[in-house]
Parts: C-alpha cells; sequence; structure tokens
C-alpha cells in the first residue's frame, strides 16, 4: 500500500482557532481522520506539521529517498522559501507527485500571498477548497502513484 506524506508548514498546528473565517473551524486531527477515511484500503496517509522550514525541507528530502507521494501545504513559506523549492523539485524530478494546496485562495487575499515559489516546481496545485483541497490532492497523487 502507498505512504502519502501530508506536509504542513508553520501555523497549520493552529487550525481550528486561527481566523476560522479564513481556515474554517476544524483542526489537523480532524484533517487526518477525513483523509484516512478517504484513502481507504489505497493508502496509508501520514500527516505531519512543523513550524520549522529545515523540518520540513527534510521531510521532503525523506520523500525523495523513500519515492513517497506529498501534499504539502507550505504555508507561509509558499511565498519566499528558496530552500523549500528546491527540496519540492528535488521530489518532483525524481518522479514522484508532490501536489501543492491551500486551504484558502491565496489569489483572492493580500497581495503578497498571490507569488508561490512552489508552484512552478509542483505536480500541481489546488487552493480555495478548504479540507477539499486535501481532499482532491489524495485523489490526485494517488492516481498518478
Amino acid at each position: 500500500m502507498t505512504t502519502v506524506l501530508v506536509l504542513n508548514g508553520p501555523n497549520l498546528s493552529r487550525l481550528g482557532s486561527r481566523e476560522p473565517d479564513v481556515y474554517g473551524s476544524q483542526d489537523l486531527d480532524a484533517l487526518r481522520t477525513l483523509l484516512v477515511a478517504d484513502a481507504a484500503d489505497r493508502a496509508t496517509i501520514e500527516l505531519r506539521q512543523t513550524d520549522d522550514e529545515a523540518q520540513l525541507i527534510r521531510w521532503l528530502h525523506e520523500a525523495v529517498d523513500s519515492s513517497t507521494p506529498v501534499i504539502l501545504n507550505p504555508a507561509a513559506f509558499t511565498h519566499y522559501s528558496y530552500g523549500l523549492r528546491d527540496a519540492a523539485a528535488m521530489v518532483t524530478k525524481a518522479g514522484i507527485p508532490l501536489v501543492e494546496v491551500h486551504i484558502s485562495n491565496p489569489h483572492a487575499r493580500e497581495t503578497f500571498r498571490h507569488t508561490s515559489v512552489i508552484s512552478g516546481v509542483a505536480t500541481g496545485v489546488i487552493a480555495g477548497f478548504g479540507f477539499d483541497s486535501y481532499r482532491l490532492a489524495l485523489r490526485a497523487v494517488i492516481g498518478l502513484n
């Protein structure tokens, strides 16, 4: 059975309490439950969150080394982390699916959120559908893998 890494960047540990009008009222445990149910017998979900850019990069290196598909919500790192971009590029250049996700639609928010340094190296991007962004990404990586 395929494992899918679901990697989440800074402040996403605060889901459920941080700006519920933007990010909804559910937390990471609710997201995990939803994705595990969606994956059923097709994939094992390994959901992780960190506020540490270096840790997120190490997890992408792990994905390359183990050929594990990735769903990545880089959060604030989306807009400026070239180190994260380079690690994401290693994933896709190895032929491993990496889908960038966002709970909200960055293009409907502040101007600085309109630019993603990750999108150009991702297999695909899904944004603006709340937790359904992750569900759609899961369907994509299972189908691409």
